[in-house]
């Protein structure tokens, strides 16, 4: 195949690596920086050009987006996946990680554990938003932080709110986070690639640092992940929509608590402690997907008028309930099932004789309105319309005389 690595540091050891990989398998490589692409719509169809000049056909590319060029580096990846250039990880899912907040999110709908987490702006809110998540000590976290850099523990309330109410003055968005104890100084990072984690290790800080970041000093080793770990991992990476990723957990006393998917990660340290070849996992993976290139599913069903894709929640009072998909009536009624979700179970295009349960959402293509009519209507009481007031904009009150 004819692989495309987007970076902008052509000699760090992870392009290097993912290089070396590649040509060793016999592929054909190009390190091309990200900056020096342009998007050009000005044609019949989404081409790029790269250094001014029109690009030639690739099979791949391997995004290494930096946390500095995020949005044009997305609009790059993303014109990729419109001339149906395969892309382990999307420009949607790289853009998802990078914003902490957003990831958070988007774990927390999928059951993901995660440590208690809370974002608020005004400062009224911050001692409710700390004693929310357990109190102090608390970890404070800028939104775009890379490398342990914009990660802050704060021993105490007032330490907390100092910090929080500095960072809000120079216009900065962070999250506060419970401190999880038993997991001070340590970490878990797991590499993801497609349905696997191909390498994993455990970041331990240095000294009385609590951040275990390898740039931060810490020391890495190689560990043995339990199945409920990897579990977390796949599963994460999965929902944020990346095939390559690197997700760091800790280690909390009832299991795993996902603190962060990364898009982009780092190969020196995991292929230090373990001595796997990661990057040749990476790029075996690429090559083995290049015939079926990831694709926007909403973006190409939805253009079909009238049809659409949406998820169903099956109601505990719904007559769906105890019945199989085959006699649900759905085919009837032109609604396809692509993915049944329960609880924390994924069953992807289930067969006609899967029962289904109150709670299970599905995944549906079908006509939009025959899947809005199976939507239960939110009781509402209907308002009446006021009559308008004589005096529509109350004059303001005259100040109290001291």
């Amino acid at each position: 195949m004819k692989l495309a690595i987007l970076s902008r540091a052509p000699q760090a050891y992870s392009t290097q690596r993912l290089r070396a990989a590649a040509q060793q398998r016999g592929h054909e490589v190009k390190v091309l920086n990200t900056l020096r692409f342009g998007i050009d719509l000005s044609g019949a169809e989404p081409d790029l050009q790269y250094r001014g000049r029109p690009l030639s056909d690739y099979d791949a590319i391997l995004p290494r987006i930096g946390n500095s060029i995020t949005y044009f580096g997305t609009a790059v990846v993303r014109q990729f996946e419109q001339m149906d250039v395969y892309t382990p990880n999307t420009a949607n899912g790289i853009t998802n990680a990078r914003d902490k907040l957003r990831a958070n999110q988007i774990l927390s709908r999928h059951n993901i554990a995660l440590p208690a987490t809370t974002f608020v702006r005004n400062r009224a809110d911050l001692r409710p938003a700390i004693e929310s998540v357990g109190g102090a000590p608390v970890v404070i976290k800028l939104l775009e932080g890379t490398q342990g850099i914009g990660v802050i523990l704060a021993p105490t309330v007032k330490v907390a709110e100092a910090i929080i109410e500095t960072l809000h003055s120079t216009k900065q968005n962070v999250l506060i986070q419970k401190f999880i104890a038993e997991s001070r100084g340590r970490d878990i990072r797991a590499l993801v690639v497609g349905d696997r984690v191909v390498a994993a290790m455990r970041r331990v800080a240095s000294g009385d640092e609590f951040r275990s970041n390898v740039h931060r000093g810490g020391s890495v080793e190689p560990v043995e992940l339990t199945p409920e770990y990897e579990q977390a991992a796949v599963r994460s990476a999965q929902i944020m929509g990346l095939k390559v990723a690197g997700v760091d957990m800790l280690e909390g006393n009832e299991g795993p608590l996902v603190m962060e998917v990364n898009s982009s990660p780092g190969l020196q340290g995991i292929e230090t402690a373990t001595k796997l070849d990661v990057a040749g996992a990476i790029i075996d993976y690429i090559g083995n997907q290049v015939a079926f290139p990831e694709i926007d599913v909403r973006q190409r069903l939805t253009v079909s008028t009238g049809y659409g894709v949406a998820e169903l929640l099956v109601h505990g009072a719904a007559d769906l309930v105890g019945k199989s998909l085959g006699e649900s009536g759905l085919w009837e009624r032109d609604i396809t099932v692509l993915t049944l979700h329960r609880g924390a179970t994924v069953i992807p295009n289930p067969r006609k004789g899967v029962v289904l349960e109150a709670e299970d959402r599905l995944l549906c293509f079908g006509k939009l309105e025959e899947m809005r009519s199976m939507i239960p209507e939110r009781r509402r009481r209907r308002q009446k319309v006021r009559r308008l007031p004589k005096e529509p904009i109350p004059a303001p009150q005259e100040a109290a005389a001291s």
